[in-house]
């Protein structure tokens, strides 16, 4: 990896080269939206980062990079976090409920889970014993969006607008939500997360203007859809390539330019 810097920064988005775990680029109490999908464990290919850890090892990894999240959110901060209900490779896990009581030791407030039903329930190939009572397999096609906040629920910081239609909320309160996952091989990243997840986030949890961050910024979904809707849009990418690929997108659909960051300044 390279020295941590900043690799890439528009007046609406700044793309931050950095290990999540390390990092010192994200001044605490500056955060007013957490919205990610950290790395599943489940063996996927990328490039800096080890995927098939034992599940007590993905366990303490995903106590230390929330740990960091919770300094990083002003106290009515929201965390959006998008994870799978559970995981079989290896072994049956339930790792939504598991990740969730880690994030609540760590000091999170619990609010909902959202589920989200990418619709991918025909690519499934795992039965288990077929048609026999020895031993199926029960597989939910859904993924969580885990919803939590650090000390206070309602939010009064900000600018206090609000850019939701009546149809969006009244849409997007339902919590299970149904639309495609994202193309691997369209993106370029093995585990891309489409940008109407935290679009939807973004606009039912946050106000315009404010500052949302994603720790695994992956291909820079979040913070285009941070862009996109007059929020702030902070990443951080582990891995160069995955920066560059960022870098990209992000000016391909924001039409953004390279140029300093413009950070709205507000009492914590």
């Amino acid at each position: 990896m390279t020295k941590p810097r900043i690799f890439f920064e528009s007046n609406t988005v700044k793309l931050l080269n950095d290990d999540v775990i390390t990092t010192t680029l994200i001044e605490n109490g500056s955060i007013d939206l957490i919205v990610t999908s950290p790395p599943y464990n489940v063996d996927i290919q990328y490039n800096s980062h080890k995927d098939d850890l034992t599940y007590s090892e993905y366990l303490e990894f995903s106590r230390k990079w929330m740990s960091r999240c919770f300094e990083w959110l002003k106290d009515e901060g929201r965390f959006c976090l998008n994870v799978p209900l559970d995981k079989n490779k290896g072994g049956q896990q339930s790792v939504g409920a598991d990740i969730t009581t880690i994030a609540k030791q760590l000091g999170f407030q619990y609010h909902s889970t959202i589920i989200w039903n990418e619709g991918n329930i025909s690519r499934r190939t795992a039965w288990g014993s077929w048609m026999s009572a020895s031993a199926p397999f029960v597989i939910a096609p859904v993924e969580l969006i885990i919803v939590l906040y650090k000390k206070r629920w309602k939010k009064n910081g900000g600018s206090g607008v609000s850019d939701i239609t009546k149809t969006e909320f009244m849409d997007w309160t339902n919590g299970v939500w149904a639309f495609s996952g994202e193309s691997k091989k369209k993106i370029g990243h093995p585990a891309p997360f489409p940008i109407e997840l935290p679009r939807r986030c973004i606009k039912l949890f946050s106000f315009v203007g404010d500052v949302v961050l994603d720790p695994f910024s992956g291909s820079g979904s979040t913070v285009i859809a941070a862009a996109l809707n007059k929020r702030l849009g902070v990443g951080i990418e582990i891995d160069e390539k995955y920066c560059e690929l960022s870098r990209k997108r992000i000016i391909n659909l924001t039409s953004a330019s390279q140029e300093p960051f413009k950070l709205m300044v507000e009492s914590k």
